[in-house]
């Protein structure tokens, strides 16, 4: 006897799950990382990424630090850590950040994943929803991502070839009340450009007696090519108590360390490590362990030495490439250090556009347009010159100026 079949039953229409928050659907993606997508293809000759050269990763010295992290003590290595960081990390980076002029003790720091994650830290920390941050024209990209999910109303501060002009700075300040202002003084990101010191003493004496939150971003300051150390904001009078200082092993070790630090007075750095115990509770313990074996047991300025004429000489070939190649109207800089030039094309061109011409001839950059917090200007594009060998960077040039030629005015 066979069994009754089940009575039917119906099936109400699934309802769909409540909506993203606005600030996850409001920020857009990075185009950088989507043009390092398209420069995948074997051959391609890429200016987009600020990507670090492999070539001149420490693979052993870093192998032999992971090694060191394991036979020490593998079970601490292994384990969870603290969320300030490791000691020794943090005496390291202390130790390092003295020594360019900013006393710092241990306490001071907190070692983050990547300085970006710093960055985060503090928005989270300082940002409420509406409040005014105050960035560079143009700026960091992924910064204007950071303050655009932070829910914040991100003002440019009007800007010349040597960076922040204070006297626009300070009335800006005066009219918007802002929360905070967030700069690259040093080799910004993406012009090259570096804030001479007269300005950086102004600009730390218009937070003080405006009353303002700074945030350094110092991610270039170790490749110098030429000329001579610049003090921090953090270290001018007026920004002691009140300066952000954000650092990262990223361009002088290796990026996929994924390790950055930040220095900050101690209330803010106490709410920082509340978020970021909210956030991923502590960095990687193994990491933070190899690099503080590394930075006791090898001459890191040694090995920065030996980046620094690697890359000196990729910024001159650039630039020198672009000087023999791109026609009459291209402008561009040749900055004191960092991994970036910043160029303008003619007049009627637009540098979104000339990407896609740019990509059929096997060469790649950035469109300096997403860069800027506000109106953009079209024609601007970034180049870097860290990846790729002179000879590599020479044919990279020649292909630009082929699709320049091609593609013609807007």
């Amino acid at each position: 006897m066979s069994a009754a079949a089940p009575p039917a039953t119906s099936v109400a229409p699934a309802s769909p799950p409540p909506a993203f928050a606005a600030r996850a659907t409001s920020v857009e993606g990075s185009p950088v990382r989507e043009i390092l997508a398209l420069t995948e293809r074997t051959g391609t000759i890429s200016f987009a990424g600020g990507l670090p050269a492999p070539e001149l990763f420490d693979t052993e010295g870093l192998r032999a630090a992971y090694d060191a992290a394991f036979a020490v003590s593998a079970r601490r290595a292994l384990q969870y850590s603290t969320t300030e960081g490791a000691p020794e990390l943090r005496a390291a980076v202390a130790a390092r950040t003295t020594a360019r002029g900013l006393p710092t003790d241990a306490d001071d720091i907190v070692i983050t994943t990547g300085s970006q994650q710093a960055l985060t830290l503090i928005a989270t920390t300082l940002i409420e929803p509406g409040d005014v941050v105050l960035v560079e024209d143009p700026t960091y990209l992924a910064a204007l991502q950071c303050f655009g999910l932070a829910g914040a109303r991100v003002v440019a501060v009007p800007c010349d070839g040597e960076g922040i002009i204070p006297e626009a700075l300070a009335d800006l300040v005066a009219r918007e009340r802002p929360k905070l202002l967030y700069t690259v003084p040093t080799f910004q990101n993406p012009t090259g450009r570096t804030l001479p010191a007269g300005r950086r003493a102004a600009v730390a004496r218009i937070a003080a007696r405006l009353g303002l939150w700074l945030v350094e971003d110092d991610p270039y300051g170790d490749l110098r090519y030429e000329g001579s150390d610049v003090p921090w904001l953090a270290a001018h009078p007026g920004a002691e108590d009140r300066t952000a200082l954000l650092g990262s092993f990223s361009k002088i070790m290796a990026p996929g360390l994924r390790l950055g630090w930040l220095r900050a007075p101690a209330a803010l750095r106490r709410a920082a490590v509340v978020a970021k115990q909210a956030a991923d509770l502590h960095t990687s313990t193994v990491d933070q362990l190899a690099a503080a074996h590394y930075l006791a047991t090898t001459d890191l300025t040694a090995h920065i030495a030996t980046v620094r004429t690697a890359y000196r000489e990729r910024r001159d070939a650039l630039h020198d490439a672009l000087t023999r190649t791109l026609p009459a109207g291209c402008e561009w800089n040749l900055p004191a250090g960092g991994m970036f030039l910043w160029a303008r094309l003619p007049e009627g061109h637009d540098a979104t556009a000339l990407l896609k011409t740019a990509i059929t001839h096997g060469v790649a950059f950035v469109p300096g347009a997403p860069f800027h917090p506000t109106t953009p200007d079209p024609r601007t594009l970034r180049l870097s010159f860290t990846t790729h060998t002179p000879p590599e960077i020479r044919q990279g040039a020649t292909r630009l100026a082929r699709a320049l030629e091609e593609h013609g005015g807007a």
